[in-house]
């Protein structure tokens, strides 16, 4: 159990606190409002048996010390924006450059590394709240950013994202939580068992940002539209830039903003089962390849490979390619999007 008095503590002026979602079933979720971060997400196998599936750390130091995003909200975009610049209605915006030539997950000080507002506390539900100021990391406009995790009696962990603007401005937030579905620490992904609800994916430059075209994944290792062994992947050529899976699928939809299933993950030994639900148009998953091997929760280590992210997103770098789904948010419009995570076992 992660004692909550590690995570109490004033930081640029306000208080990070640690907050405990609970349901009927046992089921349990901690967050904290530093970075919105998601530090535990205890559920149980197909014998009733509880473990932590989510990387993290044990105290508030330690998530700001380090910054792997372990359960972090990324924006105020998330994924990489090409050499990170963008125009929006004629203006040309620069943003910081923190991943080779490209601008990454918000930036130097994104959305991750900022102490959320608490606007509603509950059992099963916590909504809080983040102002992104005009010009924050050269972004425009006013963001107002509302993000509610709720916990439901299914095991779902819902997670909803609002946010309205006072200038045009780009917008693409998702939650990076690192899942190993025979708990934290408890060794590689690579056995567990992943199915992909796309046909098509984003091809990639030689910097990891998609260049615009978009292919089927028929006939290609990107094919995961049968639920595929890990490992029998995650070597393949076609995924040595990112040194395993780190790309965007395409969301099979019946119409836009649909909530509909992204992906599914499987672990055979725990039967543990998480399926991604998601309106966004994207999921990228992220095989943990760049993990920096240290120490995490009770007393695990953690190392490359050793969790995955089923981030739910728009498409990466959409601010500069016209035909991906657009990341402009303007003043009359509301941003509105949900990601769950559902777990179950058998």
């Amino acid at each position: 159990m992660i004692k909550k008095e590690l995570f109490d503590k004033n930081f640029d002026g306000k208080k990070i606190a640690l907050y405990t979602l609970k349901n009927k079933n046992g089921m349990s979720v901690d967050i904290t409002n530093y970075g919105a971060k998601i530090v535990t997400v205890n559920v149980p196998d197909r014998n009733g048996n509880f473990a932590d599936v989510v990387l993290g750390f044990e105290t508030i130091d330690e998530y700001l010390e380090k910054e792997p995003f372990f359960g972090a909200i990324c924006g105020r975009f998330a994924n990489r924006i090409k050499n990170g610049t963008f125009t929006l209605d004629g203006k040309t915006y620069n943003l910081a450059i923190n991943n080779g030539p490209n601008h990454l997950h918000g930036g130097i000080a994104g959305f991750n590394v900022k102490v959320w507002d608490i606007l509603d506390t509950t059992e099963n539900k916590l909504v809080l709240h983040y102002l992104s100021a005009d010009g924050e990391e050269n972004y425009p406009g006013n963001l107002n950013v509302t993000l509610t995790y709720e916990l439901s009696d299914e095991n779902e962990l819902k997670i909803r994202y609002e946010a309205t603007t006072d200038k045009p401005t780009v917008i693409g937030l998702c939650n990076h939580s690192y899942f190993n579905l025979k708990g934290a620490g408890e060794g590689t992904v690579n056995d567990h068992f992943l199915k992909i609800e796309a046909d098509f994916h984003t091809v990639l430059d030689d910097t990891q940002s998609p260049t615009g075209e978009i292919v089927p994944v028929e006939g290609t290792d990107f094919d995961f539209r049968q639920s595929t062994l890990i490992s029998e992947r995650n070597d393949k050529e076609a995924f040595a830039l990112g040194r395993g899976l780190d790309n965007n699928w395409i969301v099979r939809k019946n119409y836009p903003k649909e909530l509909a299933l992204a992906a599914t993950l499987y672990e055979p030994v725990s039967g543990r089962k998480l399926e991604t639900f998601t309106t966004q148009p994207g999921i990228q998953i992220y095989t943990g390849n760049w993990i920096d091997k240290n120490s995490g929760k009770y007393g695990k280590s953690y190392d490359e490979q050793d969790a995955i992210c089923l981030e739910a997103q728009n498409f990466p770098n959409s601010p500069n390619i016209a035909h991906f789904p657009s990341a402009v948010l303007r003043p009359e419009e509301k941003y509105d999007e949900y990601c769950i995570y559902k777990f179950s076992a058998g």
